[in-house]
C-alpha cells in the first residue's frame, strides 16, 4: 500500500537529517493517515463511472505544532501530496486537477490535534497550466506550449538512456488545458500506470513507462 511507503520515508525524515529540526508532539504520519481517510471518505462517481476524489488539501495545525514542522514544512507538504497521489493510483482514484497541500494555523487548536479540509478543484481554465515530468533521478523536467519528444536520442527534449526505449519513443502534446502523451509506434510500446496506451490524458501523479524508465507527471 503507498501509504506505507510514504510511512517510512517520513519515518527517515523525521529520524535522520530533520531530527535535530523536528520539535512537533503531532507525528507527521497521524497527518498521512488523516488525509488518507479524508480522500476515501470524500470520493465520489461522476457520470463516466471514474471515482472522483479530492486534490486540494488544507491541514490546520495548533500554533504551537505548525512552528514546530518549520523546518521540514516544505518537505512535509510534499510527502503528502506524493502519498495523496500514489493512495489515488493505487485504489483507481482520480483527480479533476493537480494536487496541493497546505499547512495552516488554527489558534483554537490545541497542540497534537489538527483538521483537515479536502475540496474538489478541477481544472478548467482552457490555457495549458503548469505540469512537469519527474525523471527517476528525480529532475524536474517543466512542461510548456510545445511539444516534448521523449526517447533514446540524446537530442530528445527527454532523452532516455535505455536500450528498450525507441529513437523517437513518444510525445507529450499541449491538449486544451493538459497534455496527452502519444505514443510513437515504438517497439516496445508505452504504458500509463502500467496499461499500455496509444494515447492517453494525463492526469497528475500519472506514471508514464518508456522502455522500462518511470516518468511521473505532476500537474501544478
Amino acid at each position: 500500500m503507498a501509504l506505507r511507503g510514504f510511512e517510512r520515508r517520513l519515518e527517515r525524515m523525521v529520524e535522520g537529517v530533520f531530527a535535530r529540526a523536528f520539535r512537533s508532539r503531532l507525528r507527521p504520519i497521524e497527518i498521512g493517515r488523516r488525509l488518507v481517510r479524508e480522500i476515501d471518505d470524500a470520493r465520489s462517481v461522476d457520470v463516466k463511472g471514474r471515482v472522483i476524489v479530492p486534490n486540494v488539501f488544507v491541514v490546520e495545525l495548533s500554533l504551537t505544532d505548525l512552528a514546530g514542522f518549520n523546518e521540514i514544512r516544505e518537505a512535509l507538504v510534499r510527502e503528502l501530496a506524493d502519498a495523496a497521489r500514489e493512495y489515488a493510483r493505487d485504489e483507481g482514484y482520480t483527480f479533476l486537477g493537480p494536487v496541493s497541500v497546505e499547512l495552516a494555523s488554527d489558534p483554537a487548536l490545541k497542540p497534537g490535534r489538527f483538521s483537515i479540509s479536502a475540496v474538489t478543484k478541477e481544472t478548467g481554465s482552457g490555457q495549458v497550466g503548469a505540469g512537469s515530468i519527474i525523471t527517476p533521478e528525480n529532475t524536474r523536467i517543466p512542461l510548456g506550449g510545445t511539444i516534448v519528444v521523449i526517447g533514446r536520442l540524446p537530442s530528445s527534449d527527454i532523452p532516455v538512456n535505455d536500450a528498450n526505449v525507441s529513437r523517437r519513443h513518444a510525445e507529450i502534446r499541449p491538449a486544451g488545458d493538459g497534455w496527452v502523451v502519444v505514443d510513437l509506434q515504438s517497439t516496445n510500446g508505452t504504458k500509463v500506470n502500467g496499461v499500455a496506451i496509444n494515447e492517453h490524458r494525463l492526469v497528475d501523479g500519472d506514471v508514464v513507462t518508456i522502455g522500462n524508465t518511470p516518468l511521473r507527471f505532476e500537474a501544478s
